[in-house]
């Protein structure tokens, strides 16, 4: 690992503190570090607005009280493992890195930011927050992972880059990619088309994300052969599913009676993803959700985990962390304590439409959070 030398030297005259000086190894671009017309450096002092960061050559010139000099040092070195791990450094890196040291989490920033999960087609998918790498690691270590969070968190997609990893790497057979439909007012049976056809737009946003991980010339191919399945959860009624990495998405709309279904279709080698966020339930008014109150149930079951993700872990435009944290902020202002959520839509019946003959609602896309594009949504 590239590693920066710190020497510290006599004080600044105008405030009278020490100036420490970071020298960044000969090997390293600097631009690399400070990025184009320093952006990055940029970044850095918008970040620590009290401590004076200068750069001369290859050297970091630092001078304000030692907790946050101490701080920025820590800083420039865990973005030059970044570096050395391969990986480009833009804005969001810097800001997360900052975050977490000050959270002062146990796990190092360079290590969230430079695991890579898959690679295809030059593309790279790897978590960028803290909450999203633990998320994977408990993937890794548990049977069944719940991931519970607000839209943009990478819940559905970091899921499905696992699955095809493990495809990949042959710890399972085939991926089955699944998710409850909930009616919108439409019936099935007045839309043109096969019930393929009707159900489609409701799993296309799944066919997406899976497009960014698989060479989409070879979709075809695996999915005829069963390697890969596309279907909506009434499909998994009667199955006993084995050496599969199986996802329910949209997990929030199913009911306790479906959710109890889904996870009893679990068999040997297999290994379960449940994903869904719990505000933003679309079943009927009164019926309750099965992602809200499974963890009471499996609460003491081992080999289960529940991974929350939160509003420090959407990886979309900044804005959205914030939009999401406004709203909860309003939400707690104004809905009275015990109050059911309101149904966003009017004309809402049972779930699992598509299977007794009515048409869905498509819900949001598995979107690319993680953002890596080539070696980073």
């Amino acid at each position: 690992m590239t590693d920066a030398s710190h020497t510290s030297t006599s004080g600044d005259p105008s405030t009278h503190l020490p100036v420490h000086t970071v020298t960044i190894p000969a090997d390293v671009p600097m631009v690399s570090l400070l990025g184009p017309r320093d952006e990055l450096l940029r970044t850095m002092e918008r970040q620590f607005p009290l401590t004076s960061i200068h750069v001369r050559g290859n050297e970091f010139h630092l001078s304000g009280t030692s907790a946050e000099v101490a701080l920025v040092e820590r800083v420039i070195d865990e973005l030059l493992a970044v570096i050395d791990g391969g990986q480009a450094l833009n804005r969001d890196a810097v800001e997360r890195s900052i975050a977490m040291l000050r959270a002062q989490t146990a796990e190092r920033p360079a290590d969230v930011l430079t695991m890579n999960i898959v690679s295809s087609r030059g593309r790279t998918i790897r978590p960028k927050t803290l909450g999203q790498k633990r998320y994977v690691d408990a993937i890794d270590d548990h049977t069944i992972t719940f991931g519970i969070g607000p839209a943009g968190t990478g819940k559905t997609y970091l899921a499905m880059a696992k699955a095809v990893a493990a495809l990949q790497s042959k710890q399972v057979n085939r991926i089955i990619l699944t998710r409850p439909a909930v009616e919108a007012g439409e019936r099935l049976g007045f839309l043109p088309g096969t019930l393929n056809d009707k159900i489609d737009p409701y799993l296309r946003p799944l066919y997406d994300a899976l497009h960014d991980m698989v060479d989409p010339d070879s979709i075809p191919r695996l999915m005829a052969a069963g390697t890969i399945e596309v279907a909506p959860l009434a499909f998994m009624r009667g199955r006993s599913i084995n050496d599969s990495f199986v996802i329910l998405d949209e997990a929030q709309n199913t009911t306790p009676e479906q959710m109890k279904m889904f996870l009893t279709r679990l068999g040997f080698g297999s290994k379960m993803v449940v994903t869904g966020d719990v505000t933003q339930v679309d079943l009927p008014g009164g019926t309750q959700s099965g992602l809200r109150v499974v963890r009471d149930i499996l609460t003491s079951v081992e080999d289960i985990h529940f991974t929350e993700l939160t509003a420090q872990d959407v990886v979309r435009h900044r804005l959205v962390g914030q939009i999401v944290d406004a709203y909860g902020r309003w939400d707690a202002r104004h809905q009275p304590k015990g109050a059911a959520r309101p149904r966003r839509s009017p004309k809402r019946s049972s779930p699992d439409a598509a299977s007794s003959g009515e048409a869905t609602s498509p819900s949001e896309p598995a979107t690319n959070p993680t953002g890596d594009q080539g070696g980073d949504a």
